[in-house]
């Protein structure tokens, strides 16, 4: 898969830029997943138009959940991993956590859970209930009279880890604490979620402009305004995120900037099953980068082909590790420019079985990084961080199953007008997400988390480094 926001809109592309300008000489033009147009090209209609509370009944487990994402850790370099039900644990008392600086505490984030073998798309299962669930606080009325804010939502755990099972995305809104960052992280770990770095952390993608309390930026640079970021899971195919929380500290002061999701198993219940057939058989392979090495050309016959080795086994041993991101370097791959040189993961299937349900899901990144899609509404991503998907032997996907698959995806967006406090809890196998375009200031943020529940054991050890995201953010942005 891939990552940016999130889903990673051409984010190793970025590092990949910087390692280019160490090694080959380009100037970096830092670029990542930004929000979109209101009414960018291909646009659906669809907007959601829940509205009240509606509480599931089931408790979800929080050990299973913790068992899932060791379980990830562990398959991070296999393609398949068992499916793990979920079993009711009896009714407990939230334990209170002592609230520390987490300035360098997180732990990696987990790898990713892979069970997409033998998926019969002729029988996927129903999908009884959809995103997003809406929780308001102003409707909760004297429920929320009897504590604080803090109070009802632990006391409500149970059911909000059971309903986000049953919903994939839970949008809270007309909360107070939450309208500043140490209130926010109450409200994370009042449903014990265990918060860990972006899949994408080395890459500079998003600051951590709240060390302290785990929270990234969500892409609010006005050098960003105006890209779309198009829906993804945060995701590569070697690391995902189980949680995210979405919250708006602030909406964008001239217009825009909504967030967007749209739910995997709608996605794929609405596509055409030939379609579907098609790519899931050939699988696909994601380009994150792009390097033109033009003055290559220029050089003797004799000189090129061993510089050509030189350069794409540079690159890929200094950036590649910073990403971990099963990547190749290819040259040419987008019959453009002999010349360009792509960093490409290999090939992945655009569905996958829910970790905990076995729900089938588009877990695919297709929508935010096709560059025929990109071509064709709001982008200001920069070549070097173009990226790009193709079928999984690197020929090209036919744009008409790109359009059917973009008009899928736009048909099930839910565009969500965040207002200050607001937050949106989404299950990251499950939810895709994306951005509408602004205008003037923004600042929305994110936590990913690895785990409801006990903390992983054993996981403060597996961290990367911090070298590109502070080079990037500090010197290149």
């Amino acid at each position: 898969m891939s990552s940016d926001s999130f889903s990673r809109v051409g984010v190793a592309g970025l590092v990949a830029g910087a390692a280019a300008t160490a090694f080959v000489g380009p100037a970096l033009s830092r670029s990542a997943p930004s929000p979109a147009g209101a009414a960018p090209a291909f646009r659906g209609t669809s907007q959601s138009t829940a509205s009240g509370v509606s509480f599931g009944t089931a408790a979800l487990g929080t050990a299973t959940l913790a068992a899932v994402a060791t379980s990830a850790r562990k398959q991070r370099t296999s393609r398949t991993a068992k499916v793990v039900r979920q079993q009711a644990p009896p009714s407990t008392a939230v334990a209170e956590r002592k609230t520390e600086d987490l300035t360098g505490a997180l732990p990696d984030c987990p790898g990713t859970i892979w069970n997409a073998e033998d998926i019969d798309i002729k029988k996927l299962p129903p999908v009884k209930q959809t995103a997003p669930l809406i929780i308001d606080a102003a409707e909760l009325g004297d429920e929320l009279k009897k504590g604080t804010e803090k109070q009802w939502v632990a006391a409500q755990k149970d059911k909000i880890m059971a309903q986000l099972q049953d919903h994939g995305a839970i949008w809270f809104r007309n909360f107070e604490t939450t309208k500043q960052p140490d209130g926010f992280r109450e409200f994370y770990e009042a449903l014990q979620l265990n918060p860990c770095l972006d899949p994408i952390h080395t890459s500079g993608l998003r600051a951590m402009e709240e060390k302290k309390h785990a929270v990234y930026e969500a892409v609010n640079k006005p050098s960003l305004a105006g890209h779309f970021v198009g829906l993804h899971n945060e995701s590569t195919f070697v690391k995902t995120a189980t949680y995210g929380a979405f919250v708006c500290f602030k909406q964008a002061s001239e217009g825009g900037g909504e967030f967007l999701i749209a739910d995997g198993a709608k996605i794929l219940e609405d596509m055409d099953p030939a379609v579907l057939e098609r790519i899931y058989t050939n699988k696909v392979r994601i380009s994150v980068s792009n390097l033109d090495l033009n003055f290559l050309g220029s050089l003797p016959d004799g000189m090129r082909e061993s510089a050509s080795d030189f350069f794409q086994d540079l690159i890929f041993k200094v950036v590649a590790p910073k990403f971990d991101m099963d990547l190749e370097m290819v040259y040419g791959a987008d019959q453009s420019n002999p010349y360009r040189l792509q960093a490409i993961e290999h090939a992945q299937s655009p569905i996958n079985k829910h970790p905990v349900t076995g729900q089938p899901v588009w877990f695919c990144n297709l929508h935010n990084h096709s560059r025929y899609l990109r071509d064709r509404r709001p982008c200001t991503v920069p070549e070097v961080g173009m990226t790009d998907v193709y079928s999984g032997d690197l020929s090209a996907i036919p744009y008409d199953d790109v359009r059917h698959i973009n008009e899928v995806c736009e048909k099930n967006i839910q565009v969500m007008a965040m207002k200050e406090g607001d937050v949106v809890l989404l299950d990251n196998y499950r939810v895709l997400h994306g951005r509408n375009t602004f205008k003037g200031d923004r600042k929305h943020a994110v936590t990913w988390f690895e785990s409801c529940g006990e903390p992983l054991a054993n996981n403060q050890k597996q961290k990367p480094d911090d070298f590109m995201n502070e080079l990037i953010n500090k010197t290149l942005v």
